[in-house]
């Protein structure tokens, strides 16, 4: 659901085994497998590895980036700068009423393996079986009861309520995508998760390798029916810091990356040699949290020493060179939901918050803050550390690697939630501030909340904005969902960021959302 990974340790090489397109196989070299390839190849960067194949259980944009290439939705996003949807496995689809939504399956896609045509059973089954596996993205489906079938390729999706984000979240998103009932129920017995070893394909293109934090090699689905992919072979190569992804980009090592934030002054005054530099909006967010069920920060005056310890527009010249916009909560600019301002001013004070450390009766403070191992998520650690000291509060900073820090908060991967304390955090959104907010409703305590925030009006709230229309109220709703994260003391928002990317205009023609992420299937060659 959120943008995060997880532990590396479980993962393990996937070879098909099967003979590629241009007469590849997996299991070859990289190296080997990308100068024997004839034709096109794309190869990008993703800013850490991909955490499962299963559309249920999807943690980010990275597997929604690549799942849309091997499997089939109804729809997905167009892309451009403004956010929209186009028809994709869908010939025709269309709300009925507040809680029905009709679609119609083109012919003619069919799965991998001898799996025929993705039918109105495939939906059913790959929609429901998120909600049946008590899946971490099921909140994407929100009230989804389950999917009638009207005939091979005619369905009708069914609500409890209605619910709005469908449009913008559940369809064109990762949960949006449709797996073969037969493929995954031989290969689960169960159908339950199957990970990192996807069991058929649907899409333009097919997985032929996967290795762990090395790469990853998508290759043209022979049995794909529909409109021709640009490129026959796509390299997808995990980096998780921006500056080493930037020396790789100069280097010719990949040809589609994001840059950092304080790198694009520089970058766009003077480009690397066939290079287009630009710079999109972004829908994430980032937030310092703080873990309420810790000893040391049960007492709210402690949070709101921290909080108003924290000068953001500081944080932000360090980190980010000055390129990025002090956030007002989890809602971006541009998104219905955006608050105008933060209940604590950006800048904080110190006189105000050595007054909250007091009325606390705390001295002598020593706390952990857990961060990313990237440079800009540890200039942020490091930057709150001495903010922190200005008024007696030590902090020690633990850098941990992707598949460490991602698996902090989760009660599923053991108890270290118990020992997390303040820790630098960053999402990525969607189009709809619904996927922006719903992380925090108690049945997310121990799963992406981390905080382990607690709140009956916030999970009314939730519950009740996804299923309104009207822009204006829906925006209120937001408002009192983020005063609610800020008056816990356990948030002190960012930043939004932006997402600069960079791309080798002699090998291709980039397509991305309005967010700047990479729609691949969309890339066309030069």
């Amino acid at each position: 659901m959120k943008d995060t990974v997880g532990s590396v340790s479980r993962r393990s090489v996937l070879k098909t085994g099967a003979t590629l397109a241009g007469g590849i196989v997996a299991g070859m070299p990289l190296s080997q497998a990308i100068w024997a390839a004839e034709g096109k190849v794309l190869k990008a960067r993703s800013h850490r590895d991909i955490a499962t194949f299963d559309p249920a259980f999807y943690s980010g944009t990275i597997e929604a980036n690549v799942m849309a290439c091997i499997y089939s939705k109804l729809t997905h996003y167009k892309p451009g700068s403004q956010w929209g949807w186009e028809l994709e496995a869908a010939e025709k689809i269309e709300q009925v009423d507040p809680t029905h939504i009709r679609f119609r399956l083109k012919k003619g896609i069919k799965f991998t393996g001898g799996h025929g045509e993705v039918t109105a059973k495939d939906v059913k089954f790959s929609f429901e079986r998120v909600i049946k596996l008590d899946a971490p993205t099921k909140l994407d489906w929100g009230s989804l009861d389950r999917v009638d079938i009207e005939d091979d390729y005619t369905g009708v999706i069914v609500l409890k309520t209605p619910f709005v984000p469908l449009w913008g979240i559940a369809l064109p998103h990762a949960v949006g995508h449709i797996v073969s009932e037969d493929a995954v129920m031989k290969a689960t017995k169960d159908g339950g998760n199957f990970g990192m070893k996807p069991p058929a394909f649907s899409g333009p293109y097919v997985l032929a390798e996967w290795r762990a934090n090395e790469h990853l090699l998508l290759t043209r689905n022979p049995d794909w029916s529909g409109p021709k992919p640009g490129f026959d072979e796509i390299r997808i190569v995990p980096i998780g810091d921006d500056k080493t992804a930037e020396r790789a980009y100069q280097a010719g090592d990949i040809d589609f990356t994001r840059i950092s934030l304080d790198s694009f002054a520089a970058f766009k005054s003077n480009p690397p040699a066939d290079t287009k530099v630009e710079k999109y909006s972004s829908s994430n967010y980032s937030w310092l949290g703080m873990n309420l069920d810790h000893p040391k920060l049960k007492d709210i005056n402690v949070r709101k020493a921290i909080q108003w310890a924290i000068n953001v527009p500081q944080i932000l010249d360090a980190a980010y060179g000055g390129q990025a916009e002090v956030a007002t909560g989890t809602v971006p600019p541009g998104i219905v939901g955006h608050r105008d301002k933060a209940l604590v001013p950006a800048e904080g004070d110190l006189a105000k918050a050595k007054e909250f450390l007091e009325k606390a009766g705390v001295s002598d403070l020593t706390l952990t803050i857990d961060c990313l191992n990237d440079s800009t998520s540890s200039t942020i650690a490091q930057t709150v550390q001495a903010q922190l000291s200005q008024i007696g509060i030590t902090v020690e900073v633990n850098v941990q690697d992707p598949g460490s820090f991602w698996t902090l908060g989760m009660e599923s991967e053991g108890d270290r939630w118990k020992e997390m304390q303040l820790s630098v955090m960053a999402y990525v959104g969607m189009p709809d501030a619904y996927y922006n907010t719903n992380t925090w409703v108690q049945a997310q305590v121990g799963v992406w909340n981390w905080e382990r925030f607690r709140s009956e009006r916030f999970d009314e709230l939730v519950a009740e904005v996804r299923t309104i229309d009207d822009p204006d109220e829906r925006a209120k709703l937001y408002y009192e969902m983020q005063d609610l994260l800020e008056e816990s003391g356990a948030f002190r928002f960012l930043t939004n960021g932006a997402t600069p990317i960079v791309y080798r205009t002699t090998q291709a023609q980039a397509a991305t959302r309005p967010d700047g992420e990479p729609l691949y299937r969309d890339f066309k060659p030069v």
